[in-house]
């Protein structure tokens, strides 16, 4: 088996990294967890979270991840996220996580819910000239 994973690091607008790594870290539901070359096949849901990878020169990468996929097979990984964004540093990746993607989340939920209610709102409205119709 080969010591380099061949990554892969696509958006829908494009590939943001195409190169060797001898190690990625990254986040799903259950945490975070790390990927060797000669780990086995994996594949993972992705959340809003840090992706770092270490480059064949020992360089660590370090992106602001929305949610998506990481699929390796052999010592090809692929990685698709709706959006990522390249940070120089913990601080500032980190700073960025928390403006762009957990905000997009907390307004995602805000969405949800207030959809929820409207449809409960016309749900009530339906039932209650049903019963107007059969008094």
């Amino acid at each position: 088996m080969s010591t380099v994973m061949q990554l892969t690091l696509m958006t829908p607008t494009g590939i943001l990294a195409e190169t060797g790594v001898v190690k990625i870290i990254a986040e799903s539901r259950n945490g975070f967890f790390c990927l060797l070359p000669r780990h086995m096949d994996f594949v993972a849901t992705l959340v809003p979270g840090l992706l770092t990878f270490t480059d064949q020169s020992g360089s660590p990468n370090l992106y602001a991840i929305n949610h998506g996929c990481l699929l390796k097979i052999a010592s090809t990984v692929r990685i698709s996220t709706f959006s990522a964004i390249k940070g120089d540093d913990f601080d500032s990746i980190q700073n960025t996580l928390e403006q762009e993607f957990l905000t997009l989340d907390e307004q995602e939920r805000n969405a949800h819910s207030a959809l929820a209610r409207l449809e409960a709102g016309t749900l009530r409205r339906f039932i209650q000239l049903e019963k107007q119709l059969h008094a």
